[in-house]
């Protein structure tokens, strides 16, 4: 009993020590940093250090002029942006990018890397992973920022300017973003009413939740009307099918089959071939057609062009 009672203790001290974790401030807390610029979204995060009564950039600082910088502190800060961008007047692709800069006194290199996998700084800089590198001047403040932060302001409809504040220095990094030409197609797109795609989806909702087959039939002819596709002619074909309608289902199917068969997908073939089977049978008879697969009848994935 004694030496159950010392497992007992043993174990029970054992519990303490590891649920007995010591937690302190982090030396460089990580932040986290969204926006949107436009219609763009840009995400940034990194540590940030303080000064702590430091030089920071200087020839002799924390952060010695001329040498790569991992923007802030541990593993190196990452940026992405959802929608290609201009940086200075450079193309960028949208992607998720570290960002490394080189300080100097009178100008800054920023660089947007595409290896992300990196602590701090690469240890060996490879070329074909710069994404791009800019050149802008630093500017000096009237005023200590004591921790390091990386922010997005003078933001407009299309532009903003990545900032880089520390110390008493501050970079700015002129962002483009295309607002413009996206803004004016979704104006075209919607103005000019609903999609081929609208209908059909329309369609098939009303189809399959068993809604008035008058009105998923409307939708899907109009989708037809404007675009033809082989899985739209085969909802067609059920509708019809479900409204008793077999020789108008038949002719659809066939249309659908010939598109398919065209377009080689033979699944599609053999679900027109089989329903246009059945259908034949139904011609004049009094009973509903059960059309086969008229709940998923959803192309493969690379067949669906709509």
């Amino acid at each position: 009993m004694r030496k159950i009672l010392v497992t007992l203790c043993v174990l029970a001290l054992t519990g303490m020590a590891v649920q007995a974790q010591i937690k302190t401030p982090a030396p460089s807390p990580v932040a986290k940093y969204s926006t949107t610029v436009g219609l763009t979204d840009i995400e940034i995060e990194y540590s940030r250090p303080g000064v702590k009564d430091r030089t920071i950039f200087a020839a002799d600082g924390l952060v010695p002029f001329g040498q790569m910088w991992r923007t802030g502190a541990n593993a190196s800060t990452k940026i992405s942006f959802s929608d290609d961008v201009m940086v200075e007047g450079q193309k960028l692709a949208a992607g998720k990018y570290a960002l490394y800069t080189v300080p100097g006194a009178d100008k800054w290199d920023v660089i947007f890397y595409k290896d992300l996998s990196q602590w701090g700084v690469p240890q060996e800089y490879k070329q074909d992973q710069e994404a791009l590198r800019v050149t802008v001047k630093p500017q000096k403040m009237n005023h200590l920022v004591e921790t390091l932060l990386i922010n997005i302001g003078n933001v407009r409809n299309n532009s903003a300017e990545l900032e880089l504040i520390w110390e008493n220095t501050l970079v700015e990094v002129k962002l483009e973003m295309e607002v413009d030409k996206p803004v004016m197609t979704s104006i075209e797109r919607t103005l000019a009413g609903p999609t081929s795609r609208d209908y059909y989806q329309a369609a098939t909702y009303y189809h399959e939740s068993g809604k008035d087959l008058n009105q998923a039939l409307e939708y899907i002819q109009k989708a037809n009307k404007m675009d033809p596709r082989f899985w739209q002619l085969r909802r067609e074909a059920l509708i019809l099918a479900d409204m008793k309608k077999y020789p108008e289902a038949i002719a659809t199917a066939e249309k659908s089959k010939a598109m398919a068969q065209s377009e080689g997908n033979m699944d599609y073939v053999r679900m027109n071939e089989k329903s246009i089977a059945e259908w034949k049978g139904m011609v004049g008879g009094g009973s509903k057609s059960m059309a086969p697969g008229s709940k998923d009848e959803k192309p493969k994935a690379g067949n669906d062009k709509s």
